[in-house]
């Protein structure tokens, strides 16, 4: 298969598309936890339990149509390859939880890869909008419709004090967690960020790598969550992260025009080395290539580099991650090899984008 038909079949509407501050913000998440009241919580139901579960969502839900998001594709982790699974928490669009624990797992999938509704994992549902850019709202009233729609059918764990019940006490309340994905070079060249994460986690927020809890913030990629479901509604939630995400945008963007300004040599430099790390390099680690992806793309949106689309870095970040390498080159790789192939899928995919641009001028001329 050609790199673009793969990616064409790969790529999920929040990697390809941009949204509202993307040059800052990468994407915006609303997951609601959700457990049904006449079973077991998934931490110690019985197997003939969580079988149950997923049987009824395959009954009600599978291949149903809901609005505008289209039909909902039933994916049983039982039924997938390790690699299969893999590239779907490298979409993010299921948790490394529900990819390696879970037998009676499953996840309902929208077409566009923007819902995705996870089952039997920590909790019976949970339901997960994912946006391009700064959408938070948005993915909001989305998770909100899907809940009542699935509310119609489902009889839902809660108390009218607690609220929603859920495996995780500190779930207990809204079941929300809003994040945000953001691209925050600027502040860690200067070292801002060690300042501002303190700071931030006072707010009752809390700062993630790009695989949310226990990962690394690699190429320079956070993600700010909420920490309190209880006490708070949904609407005041979202509202106090965008506030900070707000924050966060003002102080990205004008760090990097005073780096621009005061460091111009340096930077270019620094993004231009990056580039051709990327267009020239035989073998290249995930690590390092987190690290000049961020470079480039933080060179694309002051203008240093210009006619590359920004996405490439969103896309880039994905496409090189294990999971997606292995299943690109048709089977399993050593780490070595993973390596060598890493780099020349990089190498190919910047060669499309040239070729693409090439055909623009050719076109307009």
């Amino acid at each position: 298969m050609s790199l673009q038909n793969f990616m064409n079949k790969a790529m999920s509407a929040w990697m390809s598309q941009e949204g509202p501050d993307s040059d800052i913000v990468l994407s915006s998440r609303i997951r609601l936890a959700r457990n049904m009241e006449q079973f077991k919580f998934p931490t110690v139901s019985t197997n003939e339990e969580s079988q149950e579960v997923l049987n009824f969502f395959e009954t009600t839900y599978a291949n149903k149509t809901f609005q505008e998001i289209g039909q909902l594709e039933l994916l049983k982790m039982n039924d997938m390859q390790p690699i299969q699974k893999r590239v779907l928490v490298e979409k993010h669009l299921i948790s490394p939880n529900l990819a390696d624990n879970s037998i009676y797992g499953g996840c309902l999938l929208s077409e566009n890869e923007e819902v995705s509704i996870m089952l039997n994992e920590e909790d019976h549902i949970r339901i997960q909008c994912l946006f391009p850019g700064f959408q938070l709202e948005e993915a909001l009233d989305m998770a909100n419709k899907l809940d009542d729609w699935i509310e119609e059918e489902v009889d839902y764990a809660f108390d009218e004090r607690r609220g929603y019940l859920t495996s995780c006490p500190t779930n207990v309340g809204t079941g929300l967690r809003a994040s945000v994905m953001m691209h925050l070079p600027a502040l860690v060249l200067t070292q801002k960020v060690n300042r501002i994460i303190p700071a931030i986690n006072q707010l009752g927020l809390v700062v993630r790598g790009i695989y949310g809890e226990g990962s690394e913030a690699i190429g320079n990629i956070f993600q700010i969550s909420n920490q309190i479901t209880l006490g708070k509604s949904e609407k005041d939630i979202v509202e106090d992260l965008i506030s900070v995400v707000q924050q966060l945008i003002t102080q990205e963007r004008a760090t990097r025009e005073a780096l621009y300004n005061s460091s111009q040599n340096q930077l270019e430099d620094r993004v231009y080395r990056s580039f051709g790390t990327l267009t020239y390099s035989r073998i290249i680690e995930s690590n390092e290539t987190a690290k000049c992806l961020s470079d480039v793309r933080l060179g694309i949106d002051l203008g240093i580099i210009k006619d590359i689309s920004r996405n490439i870095l969103n896309e880039l970040m994905i496409l090189t991650q294990p999971g997606f390498l292995q299943q690109y080159f048709g089977g399993p790789l050593r780490p070595n090899e993973r390596d060598v192939r890493r780099a020349a899928l990089i190498r190919e995919r910047l060669n499309l984008e040239m070729e693409r641009n090439k055909w623009m001028e050719d076109d307009e001329s």
